[in-house]
């Protein structure tokens, strides 16, 4: 079955028109915490149990909307849910920097380090260290290098990332509790961009 989508304006107008929505973001709590789509309620992908919409999807009249960063982490999910049996799922294009940059409400709060970022800095660090190593202690140390390199070339073709969901566990990507998006004022949107990558969209 293939993946359907729908942009950020589309749902957007399905939300001003009164439309039940049914949307989740699949994001860390943090990130979630540091900028969201009003509507959305924080099912982090680690957490994603299909089960858990089983009941939901099938009974009710809408589909599930899954959003993340950029469109990736949202496909994984998507992907997830339909393995599952589930059918009625259906991905935000281009995610919650989608929605921010056709600027669309969002509710903003403290700014962290984006997944993406910290994979970037964690991989970079190792490359450093095994590079380092290598030189100055034995050149087996190069393997480390090579293994992040490898990791990273493995996260481009398969799009999925095995060290952003190591990070996304960690506890400096979690919060005490979810914000509440009911209880959220929107934020109207300021002009920011944010780069995405394939492994931690």
């Amino acid at each position: 079955m293939s993946l359907r989508t729908i942009t950020p304006q589309q749902l957007f107008d399905h939300i001003q028109k009164g439309e039940s929505i049914d949307l989740i973001d699949v994001r860390t709590p943090v990130e979630f915490r540091e900028i969201h789509v009003a509507a959305a309620r924080n099912v982090p992908l680690d957490r994603l149990d299909p089960e858990e919409f089983k009941t939901s999807i099938t009974n009710g009249s809408h589909p599930l909307f899954v959003i993340c960063r950029s469109g990736s982490r949202g496909k994984q999910a998507c992907e997830k849910l339909l393995g599952a049996g589930l059918t009625e799922v259906v991905n935000v294009e281009g995610g919650t920097s989608a929605w921010d940059q056709a600027g669309l409400p969002v509710v903003r709060g403290k700014k962290t380090i984006s997944l993406e970022r910290q994979v970037r800095i964690a991989a970079g660090f190792l490359v450093f260290v095994g590079s380092m190593l290598g030189y100055f202690v034995s050149p087996y140390w190069f393997g480390l290098s090579a293994f992040v390199g490898a990791g990273l070339m493995f996260a481009g073709i398969t799009d999925t990332c095995g060290m952003g969901m190591i990070l996304a566990r960690m506890p400096w990507n979690q919060v005490p509790s979810a914000p509440a998006p009911a209880k959220s004022e929107p934020v109207c949107h300021a002009n920011e961009s944010q780069e995405s990558t394939s492994c931690c969209g």
